[in-house]
């Protein structure tokens, strides 16, 4: 059975960079499609980033031009790079792994806030 692992999270000031890592144990990892969500206090849970099986990506416009997202199948991690980091950009940051409609599997989140 898949799991998902995130780690990186911590307290940042704004303008600054963070490296989340999500590392999954179990098979076939290259076949799931990654994707990271957050929830901000108060507020539903929403997609950040994902990354498909053959490497396509699509971005919240609130983090367009900001964030970047990859994987390494060989390591089965999936990383989300934040570079100038806003307060709401604060939430809990969950890695979220899909194939077909056999698999959903989501990390237990990572704290991530931007604060002076």
């Amino acid at each position: 059975q898949v799991q998902l692992v995130e780690s990186g999270g911590g307290l940042v000031q704004p303008g600054g960079s963070l490296r989340l890592s999500c590392v999954a144990s179990g098979s076939f990892f290259s076949l799931f499609a990654m994707g990271w969500y957050r929830q901000a206090p108060g507020k539903q849970r929403e997609l950040v980033a994902n990354i498909n099986s053959d490497g396509s990506t699509n971005f919240a416009d609130s983090v367009k031009g900001r964030f970047t997202i990859s994987r390494s199948n060989a390591k089965k991690t999936v990383y989300l790079q934040m570079n100038s980091l806003k307060p709401e950009d604060t939430a809990v940051y969950y890695c979220r792994g899909t194939m077909s409609d056999k698999y959903d599997i989501w990390g237990q989140g990572t704290q991530v806030t931007v604060s002076s």
